[in-house]
């Protein structure tokens, strides 16, 4: 799941069908037990949310923590409210994160594409050709290191999104995911019931593609709620659409 998971009471509720779980950030909330892993059969995986890290910092945890195998690069770059980084920019950016790799041996799972707003790239498809054509012309025509490609999507239709994107060769972490289509139309999620079919639906996209590979509901708590999408209500109690979400089948 996508959420800041703290309380370890919310750890417990989630640990029968949530097997990790990421937080935006290289390392887990500091209220999180040290021994997460054994405790709940939880993995975090951390995440270089653009270009502001320490890259000795974060190659000195991950080489102490030896069982986080992927790090999670580049939340929603074609989002000018979110990391904000042009093609160019990331085609730059990008050898510091195949760096860290080589020295820990993580798989790079990015960037975190999505539909957005940035003029020229709002299509993930336009963003990712750009940073390809930029990378590779600044690197003898050598292909970014992407061991994963991540996506964003928060309406109907995810399997098509995910087809668009087979073009690039790579498996996908889809790590954040909902429903929260809200023209009114007739189809927006407006009722627990509509969101309860939604995941239902995205979660057996998920499970049925052979190149998805991790996936992650958004969000663990929010309010305002207006499109159902919590998986926890008070501390370590399970929403409806939680005790849902633990339910569905995983491989």
């Amino acid at each position: 799941m996508a959420y800041d998971l703290a309380s370890p009471t919310d750890l417990s509720a989630l640990s029968s069908g949530v097997s990790w779980w990421y937080n935006w950030s290289p390392s887990p909330n500091a209220a999180v037990p040290t021994d997460y892993a054994t405790r709940y059969g939880m993995v975090f995986y951390p995440m270089l949310w653009n270009g502001s890290f320490n890259a000795a910092d974060i190659v000195t945890y991950l080489k102490a923590n030896p069982t986080i195998q992927y790090m999670l690069v580049l939340n929603e770059p074609n989002l000018v409210s979110q990391s904000n980084m042009t093609p160019q920019q990331a085609a730059q950016l990008w050898p510091q994160y195949e760096a860290i790799a080589a020295q820990t041996g993580v798989k790079i799972v990015g960037p975190a594409i999505t539909w957005g707003t940035m003029t020229n790239y709002e299509d993930p498809v336009a963003w990712l050709d750009a940073f390809y054509a930029a990378y590779e012309a600044a690197n003898s025509n050598r292909a970014p290191q992407i061991d994963y490609l991540a996506f964003h999507w928060y309406d109907y239709g995810l399997d098509a999104q995910l087809d668009r994107l087979t073009k690039y060769g790579k498996p996908f972490w889809v790590t954040e995911f909902a429903n929260w289509h809200s023209q009114n139309d007739g189809a927006q999620i407006d009722t627990l019931a509509k969101q309860e079919a939604q995941m239902t639906d995205m979660v057996a996209t998920c499970e049925s593609r052979t190149d998805v590979f991790r996936y992650a509901w958004f969000t663990g708590r929010v309010s305002p709620d207006p499109h159902f999408s919590s998986l926890l209500g008070a501390t370590g109690v399970l929403t409806d659409l939680g005790t849902l979400y633990l339910s569905l089948p995983m491989q």
